[in-house]
């Protein structure tokens, strides 16, 4: 198993995915760019602090997430992977749990999984080792300019898959974060610098426990 230490500069690995069904353009994915053009502002006072970051774009097919799950985690050993998936509401939703069944749905190959489940075997839902109902009220505290809400149900398609699949490689220092189509109620940039601060916050959360243990 992976051995987790929180260290005060964090490496931190964010992803979004590729384009699927009638979205020729993944929100998640472009926050995730935003938020790379914003590296040397993150580097002065944002993922700031000595915190680095990473960002991967994966396609919306099962074979290639459950490879990816595992390659990005051994690549890039972040101290913290925050996924990002777009989903029909118009608020950023923090998931708390990801699962392990029930993946009947097909991805952009016409394809599900063989098993229609993550890990055979493995436990029904994994959770986060973040406490999203505290992330929300530390990100609203920050005076975050979205509304945000917290789900146990990530969609048992990819988004949700990848979420179980990271979690079993990441001992829980993983979070998954949906957000809304872009220009359905916010821009990218503004979606991209909530998701910034999401990630301090997030950041300051695992500090804080670490100093606690």
């Amino acid at each position: 198993s992976r051995t987790v230490i929180v260290r005060t500069k964090m490496r931190v690995l964010v992803t979004g995915f590729g384009p699927f069904g009638g979205l020729k353009v993944n929100a998640s994915w472009e926050i995730a760019k935003c938020l790379c053009d914003f590296r040397q502002h993150l580097a002065q006072e944002g993922l700031g602090d000595g915190h680095t970051l990473d960002i991967a774009e994966i396609p919306v097919v099962y074979d290639v997430v459950r490879e990816q799950a595992l390659s990005l985690w051994n690549e890039k050993n972040p101290d913290l992977a925050v996924h990002v998936g777009v989903s029909p509401y118009e608020d950023v939703t923090l998931e708390q749990y990801s699962h392990n069944f029930d993946y009947n749905k097909e991805d952009i190959t016409g394809k599900c999984p063989d098993t229609r489940c993550c890990i055979p075997g493995g436990p029904d839902r994994l959770r986060s080792s973040l406490d999203m109902r505290q992330l929300q009220e530390d990100v609203n505290a920050r005076g975050i300019q979205v509304d945000t809400s917290i789900s146990e149900d990530a969609g048992r398609y990819l988004c949700d898959f990848l979420y179980y699949l990271s979690l079993s490689h990441g001992q829980g220092t993983v979070a998954f974060v949906h957000v809304p189509c872009l220009d359905k109620r916010y821009s990218c940039e503004e979606l991209s610098e909530a998701l910034r601060v999401i990630i301090l916050a997030m950041i300051d959360q695992l500090l804080d426990k670490s100093r606690l243990n």
